[in-house]
């Protein structure tokens, strides 16, 4: 139902959402592989897509040529566009190929893009084909890498959504961390909740296919990444329980996600802070040194990564800082509704993009710092407005307590260096 006109709005879960639907700045779901590839040891990426698609994950990922990375493509040719060859006989071709070579693999992904889609390529029929031939060495799963309709951070949801109606049953009550993270920032995450007397605690995804962990009605499943909607809404179709809670961001974020889960397993109010004290500490220090220079500055948030409103949170609670716009891809309140719980409003709210109108608004509020796609930055800096790459926050370590300094140093290295330009000039 919604909430009555005349009744303004306290925090931002309850403010209206402008709605835009137009041009899009976005990477395309294939740029999940990058990271991805890197947590799961024994899977491999097959997109199945044209030369542009191979040339964006090879630059993308920085691979040397003789290296041997967890992901390929299958290159559409012309004649597979034209409908001239039988696309699927190929595609078990290749797969075959690859599976002879490379016999560590135990889960293939077949990964959609634009141009198989556009060809209306079969890739879910083609991956239970393949699991029938290569059975049980091999488990062959399917989802979409597309940009057509998705932003990048969604090739990871659809990656794990497609894992979850395979994985194991299982009645035992555990935690289920979901979303991939660093190997060192999970193993802080892990250590923080064993120290609390809390598992046993498994991983989706898992480094190994024989480690994937069960699903079941006793499940309680905790969501590290804010854009994991659909990986979400299948593991609670599979009975698991949803902890609702802000994303570890910020020592505020992540004593509130510890909290929430906390609950859920009885944990007490002593042991949770003779486990939280000292790193809350830690975290409050790095954040105050390294924020130093954004207290009072405006930010505007141009919608890409999917993380928006955990950061905006983030940002104006712990950094001092004055959202003006915060704009995101999608908005999931079932996922990122306790960080606008957190935030109050003021702020526009916008879900989608029209980047013409976006752009506009960016050049009237004209903030502190943008926080935008790359292929954004360099122009508005042109025009002498500060940027901050997104999908930079994606690829570097920022969760959790010992990383909450780094995060705020990310925002504050271009406002910086923004002055520092500025005294030059002036001298």
């Amino acid at each position: 139902m919604n909430s009555p006109a005349n009744v303004p709005a306290k925090t931002c879960r309850d403010a209206p959402i402008l709605k835009e639907r137009g041009q899009r700045e976005v990477f395309c779901g294939l740029t999940g592989i990058i990271w991805l590839h890197r947590k799961m040891q024994d899977a491999f990426f097959l997109v199945i897509g044209s030369r542009t698609c191979a040339h964006l994950l090879q630059s993308a990922a920085g691979v040397m040529i003789f290296a041997e990375p967890r992901f390929g493509t299958a290159i559409l040719e012309e004649s597979d566009l034209a409908g001239m060859a039988d696309a699927h006989e190929e595609l078990d071709r290749e797969v075959e190929r690859l599976l002879s070579r490379r016999p560590d693999i135990k889960q293939l992904f077949l990964v959609g893009s634009c141009p198989s889609e556009v060809i209306k390529l079969d890739l879910a029929r083609a991956a239970v084909r393949l699991t029938q031939v290569h059975a049980p060495h091999v488990r062959v799963l399917n989802y979409s890498g597309s940009g057509i309709e998705t932003t990048f951070t969604q090739g990871e949801d659809a990656c794990l959504a497609s894992m979850v109606p395979v994985l194991p049953s299982a009645d035992q009550r555990e935690l289920l961390l979901v979303g991939a993270l660093p190997d060192v920032v999970e193993d802080q995450a892990v250590s923080l909740l064993t120290q609390m007397g809390i598992g046993p605690i498994r991983v989706l995804p898992a480094p190994r296919t024989a480690e994937a962990p069960g699903v079941g009605p006793n499940t309680l499943f905790a969501c590290l990444q804010p854009f994991l909607g659909d990986t979400a809404a299948a593991i609670t179709r599979r009975g698991a329980h949803h902890i609702q809670a802000p994303f570890p961001f910020g020592e505020e974020g992540t004593t509130l996600w510890l909290r929430a889960v906390a609950d859920e397993f009885g944990v007490d109010d002593e042991t949770f802070e003779r486990v939280t004290a000292a790193p809350r500490a830690r975290a409050r220090k790095a954040i105050a040194n390294a924020s130093e220079h954004l207290h009072g500055k405006t930010i505007f948030f141009l919608p890409d990564s999917q993380l928006e409103i955990p950061l905006a949170r983030f940002l104006t609670r712990e950094c001092g800082m004055e959202a003006i716009e915060i704009g995101q891809p999608y908005i999931h309140k079932g996922l990122v509704g306790p960080d606008m719980d957190l935030i109050p409003a003021g702020p526009t709210i916008s879900e989608g993009q029209d980047v013409d109108k976006q752009l506009d608004r960016v050049r009237a509020a004209r903030p502190d710092l943008t926080v935008c796609g790359l292929g954004l930055a360099n122009p508005l800096e042109a025009e002498g407005l500060t940027t901050k790459w997104a999908i930079e926050l994606v690829f570097t370590p920022v969760h959790f307590y010992e990383q909450a300094g780094d995060l705020a140093g990310l925002f504050s290295r271009p406002v910086r260096r923004r002055a520092l330009l500025k005294l030059e000039a002036a001298e």
